[in-house]
C-alpha cells in the first residue's frame, strides 16, 4: 500500500514537471513572435526647420500645384468691407544668393490700406516645392502713413534661413516651418487633410488642402485652405473671391512664327 502509494506521488510530480514546463513554453512563444513584428514609423512629431536644397535647382517663378508664382497671377479674398488681395508681380530679388519672385500682399481694413507686404519666393523645379527667402512689411495708419515695418525679415540676415512655404507634394502630418527668423518669424504649418471640400464666393473646390499654422513666438493656431491649380482660398475671415489668371499671348501675337 505504501510502495504503491509512493508511485502514485511520484507520476503526479513528473506529469506536473512536464505540465509546468510545456505551459512555460506556451507563454514564453507569444513574446517571441512580439518581438519580432515590424514597428509602425514613428509619426512627425517636430516641426522641420532645415532643407536641403540645392540653391542651382531654385527659379523665380513656377508652380506645384497649390501656390502660383507666375508674374500677373493674382487672388482676391474678402471679409466683409476688408479685403486681401495677392499679386505675383513681374519683379524679382536676390535674396541670400537666390533670385526669387516677389508676391505682394495688400490688406485693407474698412476700405483702407492696412498692410503692404511684399513675398520673397522660389520654386523648385526638382521637387515643386516653393520656398520663402522672407518679406519686407509696410504698416499703414488711418491717414495712409507708413508707421512701423513689423515681422520684416530676410533670409542670410541676422541668422535667418529661408522656409518652406509650400511643398510640392504634401502629405497628411506633414509639419515644417515656413519662417526661420529668429525672434521675428517663426510661423510654422502642420499639413491636416488633402481632401476638404470647400465653398467659398469664387466657387465650390474639392480635394483642397488643409492646414493648420502656428507660431512660437504667439499663441493659437489658424488653419488656410488650399485648392488645386487655384492656391489659397481662405485665411482666416479671408475667402476667395476673385482670380485673375494672367493672360497667355499667342505666339503671333508676341511677333513670332509657330512654325518656326
Amino acid at each position: 500500500m505504501t510502495k504503491r502509494w509512493v508511485f502514485t506521488t511520484l507520476f503526479l510530480l513528473a506529469l506536473a514537471q512536464i505540465g509546468a514546463s510545456v505551459l512555460g513554453e506556451n507563454q514564453a512563444q507569444p513574446a517571441k513572435k512580439k518581438g519580432k513584428r515590424a514597428k509602425a514609423p514613428a509619426p512627425q512629431t517636430q516641426f522641420q526647420d532645415t532643407f536641403n536644397v540645392d540653391k542651382a535647382s531654385l527659379r523665380d517663378r513656377g508652380a506645384n500645384t497649390y501656390l502660383v508664382l507666375e508674374p500677373g497671377y493674382q487672388l482676391v479674398l474678402a471679409d466683409g468691407k476688408d479685403t486681401l488681395t495677392i499679386t505675383v508681380l513681374d519683379e524679382t530679388k536676390v535674396v541670400d544668393g537666390v533670385r526669387t519672385r516677389i508676391v505682394e500682399e495688400r490688406e485693407t481694413k474698412g476700405g483702407k490700406l492696412e498692410e503692404v507686404s511684399r513675398n520673397y519666393f522660389a520654386f523648385d523645379k526638382t521637387t515643386g516645392s516653393i520656398y520663402y527667402f522672407g518679406e519686407d512689411v509696410d504698416m499703414y495708419d488711418a491717414k495712409g502713413h507708413v508707421t512701423g515695418h513689423e515681422g520684416s525679415w530676410l533670409a542670410g540676415v541676422n541668422g535667418a534661413r529661408f522656409g518652406l512655404m509650400m511643398p510640392g507634394k504634401p502629405r497628411v502630418g506633414e509639419r515644417y516651418y515656413q519662417e526661420v527668423a529668429p525672434k521675428v518669424a517663426l510661423d510654422r504649418a502642420e499639413v491636416v487633410s488633402l481632401t476638404q471640400e470647400v465653398q467659398v464666393p469664387a466657387g465650390t473646390f474639392q480635394n483642397c488642402l488643409k492646414t493648420r499654422e502656428s507660431s512660437r513666438l504667439e499663441p493659437g493656431t489658424e488653419e488656410k485652405l488650399y485648392a488645386p491649380g487655384v492656391g489659397l482660398l481662405q485665411d482666416g475671415g479671408f475667402k476667395l473671391a476673385k482670380v485673375e489668371k494672367p493672360e497667355v499671348k499667342r505666339p503671333e501675337e508676341n511677333g513670332s512664327d509657330a512654325n518656326k
